[in-house]
């Protein structure tokens, strides 16, 4: 009891700070040069907005993803603040991270994603594909110096729930406020094409695996927190805290591809609190590590 009254009011703390006065907004498309660079920039985008076109079951290119595009989770061609974007990836980027233990390349980042949430297949690191991807994000972070970490780049972090997040109220969340997109069976909606997705699914064999970044609740509540439903941004927001955390959780106890990853985390006292994939360095249970609560695990690691 005493454990639930003090994750409470840790909670409300961590939630009244104050937000950065000034966001980080993408360039000016009409900014890009006409030239060879400008070219592969342009395609670059054109390949995030409408990946499933180019590289999906039916893409002009490859066959090598699912039938999602890249902006179906960094959204606007990964240029909105708070949406997943892309704004300080190159600034950032190489970087070690502890999910491979290496240091990791952009490319490296982008194939991630064509394998984890896109569910597919990497690509050649010499392809003109990857290398426009490449120039694209490059030029998204063009004014931010090396180093950098621009306000509103990638996900707003949510502060952990006190208690375990809820997958009963999370489906009532989705039906309520998510399913009109997503439809019923959370499997999406394509475009009048069968191309691409107008709404993309959040469940199901073509959704994004077991290995994807938003299939850990905090990266997928923070997202959807700031973003979803449709209308919804980060300085008009339409869900709660609570209400993103149980609509993640809900959404991820649902069926998609399980893909295992056994070389992730290869120091497994790094893995997030919220990884669901033992072997842990610590005693909490695969349940709590996947739904929570969160923050005595956290504890536990900082000890």
């Amino acid at each position: 009891m005493t454990f639930l009254i003090v994750g409470a009011v840790r909670y409300m703390l961590r939630n009244t700070g104050p937000r950065p006065a000034s966001l980080w907004q993408a360039p000016d498309t009409t900014a890009i040069p006409h030239t060879a660079t400008g070219d592969m920039v342009r395609y670059g985008r054109e390949l995030i907005a409408h990946t499933a076109a180019y590289l999906g079951p039916h893409g002009s290119v490859a066959q090598i993803s699912n039938g999602m595009n890249c902006q179906n989770c960094h959204l606007e061609a990964g240029t909105r603040p708070w949406g997943n974007n892309y704004g300080s990836t190159a600034t950032t980027y190489p970087r070690f991270r502890a999910r491979s233990g290496t240091v990791e390349s952009i490319g490296k980042k982008v194939n991630d994603c064509f394998i984890r949430s896109l569910n597919g297949q990497p690509l050649d690191s010499n392809s003109r594909e990857l290398q426009a991807i490449i120039a694209y994000i490059r030029w998204l972070g063009k004014d931010l110096p090396k180093g950098y970490k621009a306000p509103g780049s990638g996900i707003r972090e949510l502060a952990y729930l006190p208690y375990a997040a809820d997958t009963a109220k999370g489906k009532t969340v989705f039906e309520q406020k998510c399913q009109r997109c997503h439809g019923s069976n959370g499997t999406g909606q394509l475009r009048p094409d069968s191309i691409e997705y107008l709404y993309p699914p959040l469940w199901g064999e073509n959704s994004y695996n077991t290995g994807a970044g938003l299939y850990r609740l905090s990266r997928f509540s923070g997202y959807a927190r700031y973003n979803m439903p449709l209308g919804a941004t980060y300085n008009n927001t339409q869900l709660t805290d609570d209400e993103a955390w149980n609509v993640a959780a809900f959404v991820n106890s649902q069926p998609r591809p399980v893909i295992a990853f056994p070389s992730d985390w290869p120091d497994i006292s790094a893995k997030p609190p919220d990884h669901p994939f033992g072997p842990f360095s610590d005693t909490f249970s695969s349940h709590q590590h996947k739904y929570g609560p969160f923050e005595p695990i956290a504890r536990q690691h900082k000890k």
